[in-house]
């Protein structure tokens, strides 16, 4: 399967030419896009520049703006991983692909917290883009990858059921407190995971 990189950054042309425009997004990265259950506004992020909003605004019209540039930005670097780990690993086993693509993608997700996102925080909107990117980033991508393994006869069940299962995982993983309670990461867990269903579903002499 060939990962192609397919993302649009949202960015503001200004941005090569004024060097606060990059300060701006990578601060709002680290602010927003932290773990923990409370919100974090535009005021924290001018005390954290030590910039005014009047400042922000004339960089960006609105939070909703600003946090589009930067999850844009963090699902272009997913991207490059799931493409890098699908590139590594073409030669090798079936099982070995899509563990390596699945473990790239969830440790992305996971670090930027796209599931939190997708389910709760922040607004109806952002959640909506979101829930598109993870789709086109990783699901129809994963959903790619089970259809070419069940045409190359590898998979002994539908690769319909296999996307909806190893979906279900992910977004599970990324919002459990599991992987906390058991010192690992949600792509730790999530190789186990795959791990698991793998073994049952390719053929035995395939893989």
């Amino acid at each position: 399967m060939e990962t192609e990189i397919v993302s649009a950054v949202s960015e503001d042309p200004r941005g090569a030419d004024d060097p606060r425009w990059a300060v701006i997004v990578e601060a709002a990265g680290r602010l927003f896009l932290a773990p923990g259950p409370g919100r974090v506004g535009m005021d924290d992020l001018a005390r954290e520049l030590g910039m005014s909003k009047k400042t922000i605004y004339r960089h960006f019209p609105d939070k909703h703006s600003l946090m589009t540039v930067v999850l844009d930005r963090q699902f272009a670097v997913i991207e490059r991983a799931v493409a890098a780990a699908a590139a590594e690993t073409v030669d090798q086993p079936f099982g070995e692909q899509v563990r390596q693509f699945l473990i790239a993608a969830c440790g992305g997700l996971d670090q930027i917290g796209a599931a939190q996102l997708a389910t709760g925080r922040g607004d109806a909107v952002l959640r909506r883009h979101v829930e598109q990117r993870i789709d086109a980033v990783v699901y129809q991508r994963l959903d790619e990858l089970f259809r070419d393994g069940h045409e190359r006869g590898l998979l002994s069940a539908p690769p319909e059921l296999l996307g909806e299962i190893t979906r279900g995982a992910v977004e599970r993983l990324l919002n459990s407190q599991l992987p906390r309670r058991l010192d690992c990461t949600a792509a730790d867990l999530l190789r186990a995971t795959v791990d698991t269903v793998l073994h049952g579903a390719i053929r035995p002499g395939t893989d």
